[in-house]
C-alpha cells in the first residue's frame, strides 16, 4: 500500500472541513479530480502529487487569488441602525357589522386601488393576518416602525394603527412599551406615535437627499411577526404611482419586504432612512422583489405637521386636473405632452378667482416646470395654505402668468352627479355624429341632464367614442374649445378641427359629476 504524501507543511494546505455535499456530489467531484490527475500525469510522468500543488504556476495563481478583496457586507450598518427599529402590535375592537362579502375588516383605502387590494390580501392592520371574528371581536395586527427621536416619537404606517384601541411596541432588545397615536395622514399612509416609558431610545435619521436608482437599500422590520429582520437590495425605481392617490411618489425597492414589514424603514448605506416601507406588489402575498417606500422628504414634511398639530394641512387651488396625453397635446397645438390640464375649476376656489378656466394647462409653479398632473398635485399639496404662488398657464394657445393665494385642501371632497344614470332612457334617440360612432341630443331636452351641452344617447361599441370611454348619459360641454348645445355644433367643431389639419379634437365631458377632457381621433375624408 502506497503511503500518501504529507501535505500539511505546504503553504497552500488547508485543514479539510466537514463536507455538506451528498455522496453523489462527492463522487462527481472525485471523478473530476481523478481526471485532472490523469491529465497532469500524462503531461509530466515525473511529477508527484506534492510537486503538483507546490509548483510555481500554482503558487502564482494562489497569490493572485489572495489579492482579491472580500465582499463588503452590511453588518456594521445593521449593528448601528437596527436598535432604532420597533415591532408595532395593535388591538382594534370591531364596531361595525360584517360586509356583504363576509370580510369583517374595513379597508382605509380607496376601493379597487392597489393599496386596498394589498390590505385585503394581508388582512388586518398592516395587512398582518389577525385574529378576527364577528361584531364586537378584537382584531390583532402587527407591523413595524422606527424611532425618530430619543424621547420616543416613532413613525409607522397609518394603516397599521388606524382605529387602534391599544398600541404596543417591542424594541430590538425585547422590551415592550405602551404607545399612543399622535396623528395620522391617510393620504400618504403615515402615522406618528409616541412610546411611553423612556427618554433615551436609539433613533434613526431621515435622509436629506433623494436615492439614486441602483443604490443599496436595507429593509428592517417585523416580517410575519418574527421580529427584527434585515434584508438587502437596491433601489429599482422612483416616482412610482400605485393608484393610491394624487400624492403617490413611491420609491420602488427589490429588498424582500413581507407581511408585517409595513411601517419599517428602508436604510441607505449611510445608515439613514431613505423611505418607509408601505406596500408590495405580489400575486401570491409574499415578496417577489417589488416593494414601495414613502420617500424621506415626504415623511419629514408630514411628521413635522403631525407632531405640531396632529393633522396635515395641504395647499389647495381648487381644480380638477388630468394628464396631458399626446393626443391632447396635439389637439391643443402643444409641442410636448407636459403640464396639468384643468378639466374644471371649482366654483369660488383660488384658481377660479385667479381666472383659470377649463382647458387651461398649468405648465409651471413658481418658475419650476410641471411635468404632469401628479407632480402639480404633489407640489401644491406640499405648500402651506395661505402661501402665494405664481402659475404659468397655457390659455387658448397663449402663455400667461397668474398669481393666487393657496386655500386649504378640504378633508373630504364630495362629488354629486348632475344627471341620473337612467336619464338617457327618457331621451329621444338623438342625432348621429358622423364618424365618431355616437348619437347626441341637447341636454335641455333630457330630464336631469341640465341645460348645458349635449347628452350622449347611444354609443357604437366598436367606435372611436367607445374606445375613449364615452357612454350613454355623458354630457359633452365643449368641442374644440367651443361650447356646444346641438349635434350641429358638434359637427361644426369637428369640421373646423379637420380643416386645421388636427389629428384629434378635444372634448370636455361631464360624467357622474366629474369633468374631464377627451381627445377623440378625427377620421379623414
Amino acid at each position: 500500500m502506497t503511503d500518501r504524501p504529507d501535505l500539511t507543511n505546504l503553504p497552500s494546505y488547508r485543514q479539510p472541513r466537514r463536507s455538506v455535499f451528498s455522496a453523489r456530489k462527492i463522487a462527481l467531484l472525485a471523478s473530476v479530480v481523478a481526471g485532472l490527475g490523469i491529465a497532469v500525469h500524462g503531461f509530466s510522468p515525473s511529477t508527484s502529487p506534492a510537486d503538483l500543488f507546490s509548483s510555481p504556476a500554482h503558487a502564482q495563481v494562489n497569490n493572485e487569488v489572495k489579492k482579491v478583496e472580500r465582499p463588503i457586507g452590511f453588518a456594521d450598518i445593521v449593528e448601528r441602525v437596527k436598535p432604532s427599529v420597533i415591532s408595532v402590535k395593535v388591538n382594534i375592537k370591531e364596531k361595525t357589522a360584517s360586509n356583504d362579502d363576509g370580510d369583517d375588516s374595513a379597508s382605509p383605502f380607496q376601493p379597487g386601488s392597489p393599496m386596498e387590494r394589498f390590505f385585503r390580501r394581508f388582512g388586518g392592520p398592516d395587512g398582518f393576518p389577525g385574529q378576527r371574528g364577528g361584531r364586537g371581536r378584537v382584531v390583532q395586527g402587527q407591523g413595524s416602525g422606527f424611532f425618530i427621536s430619543a424621547d420616543g416619537y416613532a413613525v409607522t404606517n397609518n394603516h397599521v394603527v388606524d382605529g387602534a384601541d391599544k398600541v404596543e411596541v417591542t424594541t430590538d432588545d425585547g422590551k415592550t412599551y405602551s404607545a399612543k397615536v399622535i396623528g395620522t395622514d391617510q393620504r400618504t399612509d403615515l402615522a406618528l406615535i409616541k412610546v411611553e416609558g423612556g427618554s433615551s431610545f436609539p433613533f434613526a435619521k431621515l435622509a436629506d437627499g433623494k436615492p439614486r436608482i441602483g443604490d443599496w437599500v436595507l429593509a428592517v422590520g417585523n416580517p410575519f411577526g418574527l421580529g427584527g429582520t434585515v434584508t438587502a437590495g437596491i433601489v429599482s425605481a422612483s416616482g412610482r404611482d400605485i393608484g393610491n392617490g394624487p400624492y403617490d411618489d413611491f420609491i420602488q425597492i427589490d429588498a424582500p419586504v413581507n407581511k408585517g414589514n409595513s411601517g419599517g424603514p428602508a436604510f441607505n448605506t449611510d445608515g439613514e432612512v431613505m423611505g418607509v416601507n408601505t406596500a408590495i406588489y405580489s400575486p401570491s402575498g409574499g415578496s417577489v422583489g417589488i416593494a414601495f417606500s414613502i420617500p424621506a422628504n415626504t415623511v419629514k414634511s408630514v411628521v413635522a405637521q403631525l407632531k405640531d398639530k396632529g393633522s396635515v394641512s395641504r395647499g389647495w387651488i381648487g381644480v380638477q386636473i388630468q394628464p396631458v396625453t399626446s393626443d391632447i397635446a396635439d389637439s391643443l397645438g402643444m409641442k410636448k405632452a407636459e403640464g396639468a390640464l384643468v378639466a374644471e375649476p371649482q366654483k369660488d376656489g383660488p384658481a377660479a378667482k385667479a381666472g383659470i378656466e377649463s382647458g387651461d394647462v398649468i405648465t409651471s409653479v413658481n418658475g419650476e416646470s410641471v411635468k404632469d398632473a401628479r407632480e402639480l398635485a404633489r407640489t401644491i399639496g406640499g405648500m402651506a395654505p395661505g402661501a402665494s404662488v405664481k402659475l404659468n398657464v397655457l390659455h387658448k394657445g397663449q402663455d400667461k402668468v397668474l398669481n393666487l393665494t393657496l386655500g386649504q385642501l378640504p378633508n373630504t371632497v364630495e362629488a354629486k352627479a348632475d344627471i341620473d344614470n337612467d336619464s338617457g332612457k327618457s331621451a329621444s334617440k338623438g342625432t348621429d355624429v358622423p364618424k365618431l360612432g355616437m348619437t347626441v341630443a341637447p341636454a335641455n331636452s333630457v330630464a336631469g341632464a341640465g341645460k348645458d351641452g349635449v347628452v350622449v344617447t347611444e354609443v357604437d361599441p366598436k367606435s372611436a367614442a367607445a374606445e375613449r370611454g364615452f357612454k350613454e348619459g355623458d354630457v359633452i360641454l365643449e368641442v374644440g374649445g367651443k361650447s356646444v348645445s346641438t349635434a350641429g355644433d358638434v359637427r361644426d367643431a369637428i369640421n373646423t378641427a379637420r380643416t386645421d389639419n388636427k389629428n384629434s379634437v378635444l372634448m370636455r365631458v361631464k360624467s357622474g359629476g366629474q369633468s374631464r377632457f377627451v381627445a377623440v381621433p378625427i377620421a379623414k375624408g
